[in-house]
């Protein structure tokens, strides 16, 4: 994403790397979903996700659909679904490596 953010719109955030800050969400509930804040607004996963392509040009029209509430629902029961396949992706990854 960072990649694709050329106007550089987004502050990313690495969590597992950051000095705490004063925030209203949990450390360990921010690091279990994906977050973002739009217009004043902290969003979380599909919504969080759909907020960050409105902020980059070649992905707002997907941005713009997910405001229908049941594009946004659809994506937040994948996204959920993502959410409970990650680790098995995460050590399937890490097999693959090489030192």
């Amino acid at each position: 994403m960072r990649r694709l953010d050329r106007r550089r719109s987004i502050d990313f955030i690495d969590l597992s790397s950051a000095t705490p800050q004063a925030c209203p969400v949990d450390r360990t509930a921010l690091l279990a979903r994906f977050h973002a804040s739009e217009d004043g607004r902290l969003l979380s996963g599909a919504a969080a996700f759909a907020a960050m392509w409105r902020a980059i040009p070649l992905l707002r029209p997907l941005g713009l659909a997910a405001r229908s509430p049941l594009v946004l629902s659809g994506l937040e029961a994948a996204y959920r679904v993502f959410l409970r396949i990650r680790p098995s992706l995460q050590r399937l990854v890490a097999g693959g490596r090489r030192p």
